[in-house]
């Protein structure tokens, strides 16, 4: 089965992305494919890893996130849903696609070309490798910047096109960060660059994708636990996120009649490429230790949720609700 991977390069004017690190080693990826085939009663061309969440030693003394979780049983829960993730090249986005994929959907997801290029290519080889054994549609990767409308527009037409022409499940995902310790060292343009990211392209994306849903369609967002409880270094990053809240919220009341559910998940301390790439190193050997926990979670510990979330088997009365994977911190909301 050949994958496709669209490089049409939908840029952002002037400034591009920057701090990204290396995905997840490629033998990260090949053993959750190695696991995706034995749980499909393929044989394992290559052994599991050891632990279930394996990890490895990466750039400025962070592990790559793990991405898959060797124990997931799949089951069918999205035969046949074609599902657009924005931001799934690598981290939660990555293992979210991966297990839509194991759940029998065709996938498509977005990346930045010139800065999430290998991402890229690993996520959708590992996606081919699934959709083979299931017998899934090629999976499709978008270049795309979805800070503005018209890239968020071509984004959705891509992939939707390059799927049948429907999108069932849509997971908003995509998100930058950057650590300031003062309010006044946020400029206007910071400021935009994040909004934009991280809470217009939730908007935009979704626009274009609603007239390509249907009833039993489902929409998912990325928070953050910063939403509920702040975050005095990530002034700018807490607000997009607690935006996108209220975002879900409201627009889970207008989809309700639409037969659409909204929902979303705000993650705790996970092991992303954003966190060795936003924190000095002292700040990232403690990450997630502050939780009741006492450890940062994995991107595969977080992925069940979406798939939780985009099953109508196991959802279908939940809308504009949150699920809290965070590792034991209360928020109450």
């Amino acid at each position: 089965m050949r994958a496709r991977l669209l490089l049409h390069h939908l840029p952002r004017p002037a400034s591009a992305r920057q701090h990204l690190l290396p995905a997840t080693a490629r033998s990260e990826v090949e053993a959750f494919v190695a696991a995706a085939g034995a749980s499909h009663g393929v044989p394992a061309a290559v052994p599991a890893a050891a632990a279930r969440f394996p990890t490895r030693q990466g750039a400025r003394n962070g592990p790559t996130p793990g991405v898959h979780h060797q124990d997931y049983k799949p089951a069918g829960k999205l035969k046949d849903k074609v599902c657009l993730v924005t931001g799934g090249d690598s981290g939660i986005g990555r293992a979210v696609c991966l297990c839509f994929a194991l759940e029998g959907a065709t996938v498509a997801f977005t990346y930045v070309k010139g800065h999430e290029d290998r991402d890229a290519e690993e996520t959708l080889q590992a996606l081919r490798d699934i959709a083979s054994r299931t017998g899934a549609r090629d999976p499709v990767a978008v270049a795309a910047d979805l800070g503005y409308e018209d890239n968020c527009r071509r984004a959705v037409d891509e992939a939707a096109g390059a799927c049948g022409g429907r999108i069932d499940v849509l997971v908003n995902n995509a998100a930058e960060q950057y650590e300031r310790p003062s309010i006044t060292e946020i400029t206007e343009a910071d400021l935009d660059r994040v909004f934009r990211t991280n809470i217009f392209s939730y908007f935009l994306v979704t626009k274009h994708a609603l007239p390509r849903m249907g009833h039993g369609g489902s929409i998912i967002n990325t928070s953050s636990v910063n939403a509920y409880k702040g975050n005095k270094t990530l002034v700018d990053y807490t607000a997009t996120k607690g935006a996108i809240v209220a975002f879900t919220r409201a627009l889970a009341l207008q989809l309700a009649e639409k037969g659409i559910r909204v929902n979303g998940v705000a993650p705790g301390p996970v092991w992303t490429p954003l966190i060795p790439a936003s924190f000095g190193k002292e700040k990232v050997g403690q990450f997630g230790s502050e939780v009741p926990m006492k450890r940062a979670g994995q991107p595969a510990e977080v992925a069940p949720s979406f798939v939780f979330l985009a099953s109508e088997q196991d959802s279908s009365y939940m809308s504009g609700q949150f699920l809290h994977v965070n590792g034991g911190v209360v928020v109450n909301g």
